[in-house]
């Protein structure tokens, strides 16, 4: 039947994921990073996701779809109903068909692979991606999260990074000096309303460009309406830790 259903723009999405929690039919949820249709049958047109969007990557367009089904939307809410495919998925494609580089990954310690190579040190990283682009608004390790927002220049000028930093935490990297920023106080905003993040750590350079990163996450903070434990780490060039409070 031809009529009104929502379309996302994944070009544009941000994986904010506040569309997630605007759609009360839980027609809409985070794959791979970015919002998706789970089907069509879920979607009831109206758009109560659109002005939640920071974005504009959805819209509400008049096409050919499935009709729109009640007892299904109770169903899958409830967990009680037989899984539905997705509807504007290629069944002849892969489930993950994005760039690689913003498939998202869980590295638990129980699955980073081998060991360093002895006299190597090991990687603390324990999720992918990285990048404030590109990382999820939600995502199960966020889950009571310690989380360290770096900035880009951070593991190259500080040789304690992975061991002093890093371990036990949960990465954001990005410049507030050189990134297009658009979407990045909203992205962080959701991560900190939506997950129980335990603790915020911002970890940057001296020179006064790297301190707006400081600023975007204290005004995330604050748009995000928690409290939330807050540390401000400042590395010199020289690869010194110059302030730690």
């Amino acid at each position: 039947m031809i009529r009104k259903i929502v379309t996302i723009d994944a070009a544009k999405c941000n994986g904010c994921g506040l569309c997630v929690k605007a759609c009360a039919e839980g027609a809409i949820q985070l794959v791979d990073g970015k919002a998706k249709l789970v089907s069509a049958v879920y979607c009831d047109g109206l758009g109560a996701c659109l002005g939640k969007c920071p974005v504009d990557a959805i819209t509400v367009e008049e096409r050919e779809a499935p009709a729109f089904d009640e007892a299904a939307v109770q169903q899958h809410l409830t967990g009680t109903g037989k899984a539905i495919p997705h509807a504007e998925s290629d069944p002849a494609k892969p489930a993950f068909s994005g760039c690689p580089g913003s498939r998202i990954m869980n590295l638990s310690a129980a699955a980073t692979g081998p060991s360093a190579p002895t006299g190597e040190v090991a990687s603390e990283l324990r999720q992918w991606p990285v990048q404030l682009h590109l990382v999820p608004g939600q995502a199960p390790y966020w889950q009571d999260a310690d989380l360290l927002i770096a900035g880009d220049c951070v593991p190259f000028a500080y040789a304690g990074f992975h061991g002093n930093l890093l371990r036990g935490k949960k990465l954001i990297i990005a410049c507030p000096k050189l990134d297009d920023k658009t979407g990045y106080l909203e992205k962080l905003a959701a991560i900190f309303q939506q997950n129980r993040i335990k603790s915020v750590t911002v970890a940057h350079m001296e020179v006064p460009c790297c301190t707006g990163l400081v600023r975007l996450a204290e005004a995330a903070l604050t748009a995000s309406g928690k409290t939330i434990p807050f540390k401000d780490v400042t590395v010199g060039i020289r690869g010194q830790v110059l302030g730690d409070n």
